[in-house]
């Protein structure tokens, strides 16, 4: 599913959409599991006991709360965050119920880098630091294919340097080159 259109300026394009790696729901989807065979491990030992109704109720109603609690939450946190570049600028939105934003135009973007240890290297993910004209860099931690994310972050401001932030309309030929 793409980025909503409703978010973008007229002339302006996805260019990379990411959430956060998968790597950030493997220990809820760990949990899912566990909790999933725990239930069913204690409604076999509750099967034949003569209270065997309300224990399967109970047993249902914590695994309720656990999955709701250590799975569906995290999941929904991971699904609401997005990184997006665009031909205009770089969003980041994270949250459901408590949503937080960043936008930074290309223009104000200083210096692109990535960080990535041994193990974000085998997972495909790292870290994008962004330094723009605000006093401190910022970092966007596990993003996946971060060298991939990098190059386009760069090729699209320097495509934007490059063109002198001239973007011709549908209807209208490029300037002629001289």
């Amino acid at each position: 599913m793409g980025y909503p259109e409703n978010m973008l300026t007229n002339d302006e394009h996805v260019v990379v959409h990411k959430h956060s790696h998968w790597k950030m729901i493997f220990w809820p989807t760990v949990a899912l599991v566990l909790i999933v065979a725990a239930g069913i491990f204690g409604a076999m030992m509750v099967a034949e006991e003569d209270w065997a109704t309300i224990g399967w109720i109970a047993i249902g109603a914590l695994g309720l709360i656990l999955i709701v609690w250590l799975f569906l939450i995290p999941f929904i946190k991971w699904q609401s965050t997005h990184f997006v570049v665009t031909n205009e600028r770089v969003m980041y939105r994270a949250g459901v119920l408590h949503r937080t934003g960043v936008d930074i135009p290309l223009s104000r973007i200083n210096s692109v880098r990535f960080e990535h240890s041994l193990m974000d290297r085998v997972l495909g993910c790292g870290t994008l630091i962004i330094e723009s004209a605000s006093d401190e860099a910022l970092t966007f931690d596990d993003v996946p294919n971060v060298e991939r994310v990098h190059g386009m972050l760069y090729q699209q401001i320097d495509e934007g340097g490059q063109a002198d932030f001239y973007y011709p309309q549908r209807s209208q030929q490029p300037r002629p080159t001289e």
